[in-house]
């Protein structure tokens, strides 16, 4: 490790004085007969103060970076990133302010892992619920066909039908989670293409027509888009960030509500596309929290919506695997907005 070996001489200098003193004053009281002999006092205090200010200095420096520096080598095993750091310093105020800032860091970290812990905790036990409910509902149901219902034909239809759904759930919780960590994990690329937004917006718009009629929602456009607008992105996967959007604007939104859809200029090379509804809304609290895998805002456990709990997570990971950004604006009772930026193409 090359060393630079960082000096202060105020404790030599002061500990030299005082001990120069002292013996000057041992030699006022020892040679009374050369008492008004101020130049021998002089020369001997010079000498005394000199030579104490550097041996205490040179073994201060030699103590101090000895043991210093198997404070460095243990800090090197237990974090490597500190062998950048050249320098190993002997001055106590700067190895003070080293050590602070190391404990400083390591503490944040301990908090990091903390809450970390906390997410970790709050993950599992939310995909143990999302996939234990659908697993106990098909066992609960083949059980029953087994222990007899089997016989009964209009009872082994319904049973089976209904196995069936909840297969479908656990198939489509995997399938989600599947995606996710392939994003995770890099191996999910986007392919860009080019395409018109407008035509695509319009696409899903119409797919989930029908489901936003049972719930008395309307579905629009912010105004009619008479000249295309073309964009550089994946279209398969930007369309699945429209629908997850839509979805929830449908599932959380008040009965004879609507969900507007705008696309807008942001910046030059940017267009921004907002899907805003006057449903529920969210509380502050939650929106910090909104993409995380299995993230509820209802904490009693209700399952009322359905879906698998991952839209959010993925159409965040869609989002930034574009490079764009994700907003989210909302507030209760009044609705909630969420926009994300896609590239221009001229």
């Amino acid at each position: 490790m090359p060393v630079e070996k960082k000096r202060s001489y105020s404790f030599s200098l002061i500990t030299g004085a005082i001990i120069a003193l002292c013996f000057v004053v041992f030699l006022w009281f020892t040679t009374k007969e050369l008492a008004l002999n101020f130049g021998f006092y002089f020369k001997h205090l010079c000498f005394v103060f000199f030579i104490s200010a550097l041996v205490i200095q040179l073994r201060i420096e030699s103590f101090i970076y000895i043991r210093v520096k198997k404070i460095y080598d243990h800090l090197i095993l237990l974090e490597p990133s500190i062998k950048n750091n050249d320098r190993v310093t002997t001055d106590l105020s700067s190895l003070l302010k080293d050590v602070e800032d190391y404990a400083q860091d390591k503490r944040m970290e301990i908090d990091t892992l903390k809450i970390q812990e906390e997410y970790r905790r709050e993950f599992l036990g939310n995909i143990s619920h999302e996939l234990k409910t659908p697993l106990f509902t098909v066992q609960g149901y083949l059980l029953t066909l087994l222990e007899g219902g089997m016989n009964d034909k209009s009872i082994r239809q319904k049973y089976l039908e209904r196995a069936e759904k909840g297969v479908e759930r656990l198939v489509y919780i995997v399938k989600d989670l599947d995606m996710i960590t392939r994003f995770e994990a890099g191996v999910m690329q986007v392919h860009k293409t080019t395409f018109n937004l407008v035509e695509l917006v319009q696409n899903v718009l119409d797919l989930l027509e029908m489901r936003a009629d049972k719930k008395g929602i309307m579905l629009m456009l912010d105004r009619k888009y008479t000249k295309s607008i073309p964009v550089h992105a994946d279209k398969e996967k930007i369309q699945q960030v429209l629908t997850n959007l839509i979805e929830n604007s449908i599932k959380y939104g008040v009965e004879g509500g609507t969900t507007e859809i705008s696309i807008e200029d942001l910046t030059d090379n940017k267009y921004i596309i907002r899907v805003t509804d006057n449903g529920q809304g969210i509380e502050k609290q939650h929106i910090p929290r909104l993409f995380e895998r299995f993230y509820r805002v209802d904490k009693s456990g209700n399952r009322k919506q359905g879906g698998s709990g991952l839209g959010l997570a993925i159409v965040k990971h869609i989002i930034e695997a574009h490079n764009e950004h994700i907003y989210v604006e909302s507030e209760i009772k009044k609705g909630s907005e969420f926009s994300f930026t896609l590239e221009k193409r001229k």
